[in-house]
Order: structure tokens, then sequence, then C-alpha cells
């Protein structure tokens, strides 16, 4: 009787820790095809303030989901946003910040994780602070950005969040517009919302 009371004990525990783990694996994403994809960079200038945007770009992230769809440990995350995507509805705003950021031999802005810590959770919304590289016009620097992530009830992720870029740090000149009478400011923010799918 009781060998087969432990025996029923030791395999609750095995289906309940292996239910656990189930819960607790990492998963591998890709960035999808939602609509809600977005990257841009934006700044100020004598004038105006003005914006780029795209929504073709490419990443993977991986990470472990936890309790109440929270994002519990983030893995990998990296991305490669093409320059000449940008648009800002202005011809000659585009060409003058392709030429800024140097297309003809830099064509993207990478960004590659190297660690990451969950700071907080804010109901099914973790904040994720990660450090990595980011490279713009040829020059890598490390960065730390600030992530909101969570998994949606489809099993997809997304991650939110910005990063403001001094121009002179990676060797970038600010862009000068009607013969120089229309002068940008030289700090630029870089402001993502990336969908992943899991593959």
């Amino acid at each position: 009787m009781k060998t087969k009371i432990i025996l029923k004990v030791l395999l609750a525990t095995i289906i309940f820790l292996g239910m656990n783990q189930a819960i607790l694996a990492q998963s591998n994403f890709k960035i999808g095809k939602s609509t809600a994809n977005e990257m841009n960079i934006s700044g100020t200038s004598s004038f105006h303030d003005w914006k780029m945007k795209t929504s073709n770009f490419s990443g993977k992230a991986a990470c472990t989901i936890g309790a109440d769809n929270q994002v519990s440990k983030l893995s990998l995350l990296e991305f490669s946003l093409p320059v000449l995507t940008l648009k800002s509805g202005q011809k000659k705003l585009d060409k003058n910040a392709y030429k800024a950021l140097k297309t003809e031999q830099f064509k993207e802005i990478l960004y590659k994780q190297t660690q990451a810590k969950v700071m907080s959770f804010t109901n099914s919304k973790s904040h994720i602070k990660t450090e990595g590289k980011l490279t713009v016009a040829g020059v890598s620097k490390d960065v730390i950005i600030d992530l909101y992530c969570f998994e949606k009830k489809d099993g997809s992720m997304s991650c939110d969040g910005n990063y403001q870029i001094n121009m002179s740090d990676y060797n970038v000149t600010p862009p000068v517009f009607m013969g120089g009478i229309m002068k940008t400011g030289e700090a630029i923010t870089l402001a993502f919302s990336l969908q992943f799918e899991k593959y």
C-alpha cells in the first residue's frame, strides 16, 4: 500500500514538473507580418519636428514565457532596419537624411542584445532592460534600451521601446535643408513596435 502511494506521489510530481517545464520553455520568435509593426526615427529642426518611419524590417527574439503571459526572460533580441525604407513623405528630407546616415556605405541600422534583465511586471507586461550593440552609419556603441513586452492570446509577442541617439556619437553630421537655413537637432529618437510570431 505504501509503495503504491509513493508511486502515485512520484507520478504526480513528475507530471507537475513536466507541465511547469512546458510553461517555462523558451520560445523562438521572428518579426511577423502584423500591420502594427513600425520603426521610426524622429527629431527636431529650426522649423519643425520631423519623423521618418517604416514597417519593413527584420528581427528575432528568444524568451521564456511565465504565468499570466509574462515574459520572464529575454535571452535573444536583434533587429535590422534598412535605412532606405524610412520615409517622411518629403523627398528632400529623406534624401538628406540618407546622405547623413551614409547609406551608400551602410544600408542598415542594427541592434544585437548582449544581456537583458526583467525589471518589473505590470499586469501581463514585462519591463525589460536590455543591453547591446547599436550600429548606426557603421559605428557600433554599447546602449541600454528599455523594452515593454507581453505575449498575446494567439501566442505572438509584442515589444515596444525607444532610444535617444546623439548623432555625433556615431560620426553623423545632422542634416541641413534649404541651403542651411533649416537645421536639424543633434538628438534623434529611434522608436519601435515589434510584433513577433513563433517559428
